[in-house]
């Protein structure tokens, strides 16, 4: 994987979640740990530089530790599988971005910072993606770990309900990718 660049102790987590989407196999994405705090742990963009080029690159940026209300998680923490559907779900929204032109991008990161609406339906497409690719197991995994985790603030899961697909949309979503096929 020339073209992926995978910090070293996410490296099993990361291809893992790779090989579900074996269409992004020549797409450039860099996995990078920040030390910034943010409240998103994980956040899938396309390079600036590479916008408006024919072969965009991407990057993955991971919070290495988070503050979620006033509480700091490391994501050394995370367990395995959890970081597995947390990274398929990004890669989900690597393939959204894939075949929109560049100023369809634009438009849609302005979107996704105004509108409640617009993140939800963005949020929705990758996790069919990931559906659509065979992680239904890690991202239940992983939706089940954010709503059960005693370390998680009540409003930080209810910001998650509202904005994200709950366990049960997502079975919803395997049962009608069984219909189509």
């Amino acid at each position: 994987m020339t073209n992926k660049q995978i910090p070293k102790h996410i490296e099993y987590e990361a291809e893992k979640a790779l090989s579900f989407y074996p269409e992004l196999a020549d797409v450039p994405i860099e996995f990078k740990l920040t030390s910034k705090k943010s409240a998103s742990v994980m956040k899938a963009q396309p390079k600036i530089k590479s916008l408006f080029k024919s072969k965009r690159e991407y990057v993955i940026l991971i919070s290495k530790n988070f503050d979620i209300q006033n509480r700091e998680l490391y994501m050394n923490h995370i367990p395995q599988n959890v970081l597995i559907g947390w990274l398929g779900h990004e890669l989900g929204h690597v393939m959204d971005y894939h075949n929109r032109s560049g100023l369809n991008l634009i438009r849609f990161g302005m979107g996704y910072l105004f509108s409640e609406s617009f993140v939800r339906k963005a949020e929705q497409r990758a996790d069919r993606y990931a559906v659509r690719h065979g992680m239904k197991d890690y991202i239940l995994e992983t939706k089940n770990y954010i709503l059960n985790h005693v370390g998680l603030s009540e409003k930080y899961k209810e910001k998650i309900k509202r904005l994200y697909v709950s366990p049960e949309q997502l079975l919803e979503f395997v049962n009608e990718e069984k219909v189509s096929q």
